[in-house]
């Protein structure tokens, strides 16, 4: 049974997602606040946050709960509906859902997400020309039978789109992921950094099949 963390302090809608969550077979944990949400984390396959909550809100423990629980998806509660707070979530949330919503429609995010990281608990996952060991970090050439040797920012940038895999991130969401820091606007260290990477595992780097840029909004790993 898949395990969801919960955060909401409002009592009625709190209700009401936790017993949908339970009547479609999840194990469920509600808190009304992010006070002791760590202590819950380790054993926890889903994490949905809420926005306003009492003491720290929903954006600053979701940027905590990240950065200590990277694979741990994060679903977003909110009543605000601004583009910007939208896009503040998606820096570090992998979803986001504005209230008032249909439990069904919660439902099928959550389950979107729990197949999307389930994904990549899989041993060996196969891109192309490569054989990827999650386990072990290793990279092989299947055409050479050698392991392809990167370095620690090429490792974390290519795994972390890997987690990600078919999933388009913008700039932005790569590299507070692997910098954990903001990003500035015209910063090329990520870009410098893909190059390298490309260099080294695509075909033909100028022409990537793997590592892709999406024109105006960021990168993907494609299978």
């Amino acid at each position: 049974m898949k395990s969801i963390l919960y955060i909401e302090d409002e009592i009625d809608i709190g209700t009401w997602v936790k017993e949908e969550l339970e009547s479609s077979g999840y194990e469920v944990t509600w808190l009304t606040s992010g006070d002791t949400a760590m202590e819950h984390l380790e054993n926890t396959d889903l994490i949905i946050l809420d926005v306003m909550l009492p003491g720290l809100d929903g954006f600053s423990l979701g940027q905590r709960f990240k950065r200590e629980y990277p694979e741990t998806p994060i679903l977003m509660l909110s009543a605000r509906i601004a583009v910007e707070d939208k896009v503040q979530g998606l820096t570090f949330a992998d979803d986001y859902v504005t209230k008032p919503f249909h439990p069904k429609e919660i439902i099928a995010r959550v389950e979107v997400l729990l197949r999307r990281y389930n994904k990549y608990q899989e041993k060996t996952v196969l891109l192309r020309h490569l054989e990827v060991n999650v386990e072990e970090n290793c990279i092989l050439d299947t055409r050479t039978n050698e392991e392809i040797i990167l370095t620690g920012k090429q490792y974390q940038i290519f795994f972390y789109l890997l987690k990600h895999l078919n999933q388009i991130l913008t700039k932005e969401q790569i590299y507070e992921g692997i910098w954990n820091e903001s990003f500035i606007e015209g910063d090329k260290s990520l870009m410098v950094h893909i190059r390298h990477l490309r260099e080294k595992i695509e075909i033909d780097p100028s022409n990537p099949t793997i590592l892709e840029t999406i024109r105006g909004i960021g990168y993907r790993v494609k299978k």
